[in-house]
This record gives structure tokens, C-alpha cells and sequence, in this order.
């Protein structure tokens, strides 16, 4: 087995494990899930959420996400440097690209490289990232032809659901258009 091949099995075993604890969210609309791992250990931890001490309740009553709603990524990183490790050199692994705002701490943190599995609304973020040496790596989550929009048709699926046919012919979803490529081992 070779170096790639090793890597890519422990990137999807961490995304797994990003995906577990992402279900510790009390979101409703989307759960997601981070871990930051360097050297192989796993350094610090996070799912999207409110703030400590604020309730649990992550969305309003028409469904609208509060604006004081901490991503995972973002909770990983403030966990991890109120401890005694370092970010540095480190990869975080996260359910879903980071958006703008997580990907300027992600870039201050010292983190290396992102893997994700899903391709969030936007992708400004991981074109921040990429604009500045940070890797990205996307591995999408398998699921035997279950998928939305934003994951599988950026990587040009060929399905013929309605919203995908719409991701399809915009530009911003166009995988040309993305800063990144999966892994090719």
C-alpha cells in the first residue's frame, strides 16, 4: 500500500469520525461535524452550535438559523487554543466546506490542510484557502446515488433531479469553477 493510498484511508476514517460527531449538534437544518488532527492525533473537536451558555437551540421558530450560531470549525478552533496544543501544520477535517468567515481562522490557526466531504452553498471559502497554499481536499460521502446538489453535481453527477439540473447549468457550481479536485491516487 502506498503513501497516498495509507492517507486517503485516514482521511476517510477521520471524515467518518466528523460525521459522528457532527450528530451531537442540536441544529436542525445541518448538522456538522470538525476535527483537528496533527500527527496523527486527534487535537481538538467541534460541531456547529451555540455558544456556552446560550439555550440549545440553534434555529428560530420559522426555521431561520440565529446569527450567534458558532460553525464546527470554528468551535475546533477556539477549543484548541484554549488548550495546550498547537494548530499549526495541523489538518481539519469537516463535514461540510468551510465557509468565508471559518476559512480566515483556519488561515490564522496555522491549519495546512482541509478535507471535506460535502460542498457547502458557497465556495469563496475554500477559494480563500487556496489562494494562500492551504490544500483542500473534497471526498464526497458515498451514498449509493443519494445526493444533493451542492455535493455530487459539483463533481459532475448525472442525475436528473430538478435541483440538480439547475446546479448544473450555474456557473458557481460548475466543478471548473472550483478551486480544488479530489484526491487521485
Amino acid at each position: 500500500m502506498d503513501n497516498c493510498s495509507k492517507q486517503e484511508i485516514l482521511d476517510r476514517r477521520y471524515l467518518d469520525m466528523a460525521r459522528i460527531w457532527a450528530q451531537n449538534s442540536y441544529c436542525k437544518r445541518r448538522k456538522v461535524g470538525a476535527l483537528l488532527v496533527k500527527d496523527k492525533m486527534i487535537i481538538s473537536d467541534g460541531y456547529n452550535g451555540t455558544p456556552s451558555g446560550f439555550p440549545n437551540v440553534c434555529e428560530d421558530e420559522n426555521g431561520i438559523t440565529h446569527p450567534y450560531v458558532l460553525h464546527a470549525e470554528a468551535n475546533a478552533i477556539t477549543k484548541v487554543a484554549q488548550s495546550n496544543n498547537s494548530s499549526a501544520g495541523s489538518t481539519l477535517y469537516v463535514t461540510a466546506s468551510p465557509c468565508m468567515e471559518c476559512s480566515k481562522l483556519i488561515i490564522q490557526a496555522g491549519i495546512t490542510r482541509v478535507v471535506f466531504s460535502e460542498m457547502y452553498r458557497l465556495n469563496d471559502g475554500l477559494k480563500l484557502l487556496e489562494s494562500v497554499g492551504i490544500e483542500t481536499v473534497w471526498i464526497p460521502e458515498e451514498n449509493a446515488g443519494e445526493h444533493t446538489a451542492e455535493t455530487s453535481c459539483a463533481s459532475g453527477c448525472s442525475c436528473v433531479s430538478p435541483s440538480c439540473a439547475e446546479s448544473k447549468s450555474s456557473a458557481d457550481n460548475d466543478a471548473s469553477s472550483l478551486p480544488f479536485t479530489p484526491p487521485v491516487c
